[in-house]
Formats: C-alpha cells, structure tokens, sequence
C-alpha cells in the first residue's frame, strides 16, 4: 500500500502544483493590472460555496466591507466576475448595455432550459423576436384585458385551494396559482392535467437551474436538464398543433401569445420556427412563474405579520369591492385605485426582492471607479446593495410602505425589475398579478403565520423553508 502510495502521490501533486502555480502567477499578474479588490475562492471551486453558505445578501454585504463599497471581484459559476454595488453601480450597468456590456446566462441554466442546439448561441439569437415585441405584450394597453381574467382565476383558486379556518402553505399555493395563470395568458391551456404536465417537469428546472453544474443522477442539475427536455417536448407539441390549426383556419389575429409570436415575421418576411418560439415562452414563464410566485408570497408574508399594514390594505380593497356588483370582475380602473396596497408591495419588494440581481458579460475592457474591469468578465448587479442600504433607505430593515409616497426612492436604488434598456418587460403584468392576488385574499381572510419565525432560503428566488404557512381566519359577517 505504502508502494502505491509514494507511485501514486507525485501523479496528484504534480498537476496540482503546476495549476497553483499558473493560478498565483495570473493573480499577480491581475494585481499589477488594478483590477477590482477581491478573491477568486478556492481553486475550480471559487466562491460558489461561500455564496450558498452565506445568501446573496451577506455574501455582497461582507466583500463590500472587506474589499469595496463600488465594485469587488470573485468567481461564480466558473466565471471570473465583478460584482457591482449601490446606485452607482446599478446605474453605471444599466446605461452601458449594449455598448460596453451584453446579456450572459450561465451554462447551467442555459442548459436546463434551451435546445442543446441553442446553448453556445448568445441571447440574441436565442430570443429571435425583438425586445419591442415583448414590451408591446407586455405594455399596460395589451394587458388591460388580463385584469378580468386574472381576477376569476384567482377567486376560482381561493375556492378550490384556500379553505376557511384552515392552515394553508402560500408559497406552493402562488406558485400553482401563477403558472395556471401563465398556461391560459399564454397558451390557452386550461385543463388542469395538461397544466400538469407542463408544471410538474418545469418545477425541477427552476429549482435546478441555479444549482451546482453536475450532472449526475440524482442531482438537482440533472433534474432540471431532464425536466427542461419535458417541457420543449410538451411546447413543441402545444406549438405545431396550434400552428396547424391557425392554417386551416387562416387565423390573422393572435387570440393569446402563442398566436400573436405565430403570426410574428422577421424582416425578411420569415415566420419564427417552433425552436425560437418555445425559447421565446420558456423565458416568459420563468420571468412570469418564479418571481412573481416569491413577490405573492412575501407580501402574504408581510401581511400575516404586520397587522397594522394589513388593516389598511384591507380597508382601501373593501372601499374597492363596496364599488361593485356581487360577481362583477376587476378592471383596470380599480388596479389604480389599489395605491397603498402597491406601496405595500414594493415594501415588500425591497425587503425580499424575488431576483438578486442579473448577470452580463463585458464585450470590451472599460474601467470603472478606479479598476480595470476585462474584456470577457462577468459582472453581477445586486439589489441588496442598494435596497438595503441606510443611505437610500433609512432604518433599511423596517418595513415602512411611506417610502414610496410622492416621488419616491431615489433614482437606481430601488431595482426589484432592474433598470436601463433590459428592465423587465414583465413589470407591469407582476404589478397586476400581485394586486389582484391581494384583492381577494384580504376580501376573505386575516392571515396569521403559523411559524413566526420562518427561515428563508435561496434557491432560485427566497423561498420559505416550510412554504409559509398560514391560518386563514374569515372576516365575521
């Protein structure tokens, strides 16, 4: 044994000393180039450990600290990266897309969620439909007529899914809640087997896509690839069957969005193919299911906690429904009046915002409050950096909804949606997603947390170890 050992140790240790030579001699290198403060982490592994051990927000927090307030380097998901804080940060970011920046997904998730076909093209080519036609679906005008649509899924949901003086589990129950609400936006899908078998495999790419990039069975990365091949399977299908029937039907007017992408030429006269399509949907349902599942649940969160927020949202949706018929829906005019209650919100949105920030890649090198920043890295904005901060937001911890009165917050401090030319085109449909979700659960009950102190943990958004669980007391008659 001891043989094999002195035969087999030089073999390990050799490499290994070459890559800690080669890994030290770049690290120098960077140093006499002024590159952002920081560390790389371990070798291979980088700080991808710490990132998970400590969350988004103690892990910026802490190198903000130790290193820079502006802009800190570390290495991520095998990338070299520069993590960018504050309002500055954010600013410099969101102005400089598309001229010193571009989008970047990780391999992991593009892989969990592309046609392999897809994975080594940039984001660009995978969208294949201009981000106008995203923000022209997605604009307060189109999505007008969701409102009443909305509205009846959610007090078909409460019907069937809440039952008075019974404890309920609001993160899985939002999540059922958004993604059935997506299917008939989106596709006209209605039947709740059908609805099934898209949400089922499109849990494990979510709950996947952001893990450790192993691909084992077993793993969550292996789960989500697997899951993500079920669902362009199941898309692909939704899409040749809807294009055949348009066909023979000679359809010119998109009925949902599946239709309208359908009827979409480029400019050279060419429709999409089912390919760019299916992308296309598969990156608005999971802008659409898993962020806007944790904004829904950290404001029932909020609600369950804080009494006296709750019997002010409550009072100005009564004022609402009282201006009702007894079975007459939501319109848009009634989302306007909901003022308060959205102020609530983006309380809500500042303390547990549902994204941690996005990633770009550099496309040139540039220098930012001093450092030089590659051609090549990637870079990270974080919204704790801002959101949490006590110059932009005094007493960053309370939950205070006044914040958002008159003016508001300054300018790049507060980003749940992110800022610039990539803002989420999503925006204004969470906006009345979440309203309207809050409309009928304050009409029907008062929430009371059955654990007070829940732990929140991240996964791809913050998410409630035990998935919040509440008691659900009706209002007396």
């Amino acid at each position: 044994m001891e043989a094999f050992l002195l035969y087999i140790l030089p073999l390990v240790l050799l490499p290994l000393s070459l890559y800690l030579i080669t890994f030290t001699r770049k690290n120098g290198s960077e140093n006499s180039k002024n590159f952002p403060p920081g560390t790389r982490g371990w070798p291979m592994l980088g700080e991808n450990m710490e990132f998970a051990l400590l969350g988004p927000q103690k892990f910026v927090k802490d190198r903000m600290e130790k290193f820079s307030p502006e802009v800190f380097k570390t290495s991520l998901l095998g990338e070299k990266m520069a993590i960018f804080c504050g309002a500055q940060g954010n600013k410099f970011l969101f102005m400089n897309e598309n001229k010193l920046l571009t989008s970047w997904w990780p391999q992991s998730m593009k892989k969990a969620l592309l046609f392999p076909e897809f994975v080594e093209s940039n984001l660009k080519e995978v969208s294949a439909l201009k981000r106008s036609f995203h923000h022209d679906i997605l604009k307060p005008e189109a999505l007008k007529q969701y409102i009443p649509v909305m509205d009846a899924l959610a007090r078909d949901h409460l019907d069937h899914d809440w039952t008075p003086n019974s404890v309920v589990k609001v993160f899985p129950l939002s999540k059922k809640y958004t993604f059935e609400l997506a299917c008939k936006l989106f596709l006209s899908v209605v039947d709740p087997e059908h609805i099934k078998r898209l949400a089922d495999p499109f849990t494990l790419v979510t709950n996947g896509m952001f893990s450790v990039p192993i691909d084992f069975p077993g793993t969550a990365y292996n789960r989500a690839i697997k899951g993500g091949k079920m669902v362009r399977e199941e898309l692909m299908r939704i899409i040749k069957e809807r294009r055949k029937e348009m066909m023979e039907n000679k359809e010119t007017e998109g009925r949902d969005l599946l239709s309208k992408m359908l009827l979409v030429t480029d400019e050279d006269g060419q429709y999409l193919s089912e390919m760019e399509i299916s992308n296309n949907i598969i990156g608005l349902l999971v802008a659409s299911f898993e962020t806007t599942s944790s904004a829904v649940t950290s404001v029932m969160n909020y609600l369950a906690e804080l009494p006296h927020i709750y019997i002010e949202v409550w009072k100005e949706q009564m004022e609402i429904a009282k201006s009702k018929g007894p079975n007459e829906l939501l319109t848009w005019e009634d989302i306007e009046k909901m003022k308060y209650s959205w102020n609530v919100a983006r309380e809500s949105l500042r303390l547990t915002p549902p994204a941690q920030g996005a990633f770009r890649e550099t496309t040139t090198e540039f220098t930012y409050a001093g450092f030089t920043i590659p051609k090549g890295w990637k870079t990270f904005w974080t919204v704790h950096s801002s959101h949490k901060n006590p110059k932009y937001f005094p007493e960053p911890e309370k939950f205070d909804p006044s914040r958002f009165e008159g003016s508001g917050p300054a300018p790049y401090t507060f980003v749940p949606f992110g800022g610039g030319p990539r803002m989420c085109p999503g925006k204004e449909y969470a906006r009345l997603e979440v309203l309207v979700f809050m409309h009928n659960v304050v009409r029907r009950f008062k929430l009371e947390k059955a654990i007070p102190n829940e732990k929140i943990v991240f996964y791809a958004s913050p998410t409630p170890v035990h998935g919040l669980p509440v008691h659900l007391q009706p209002h007396g008659k």
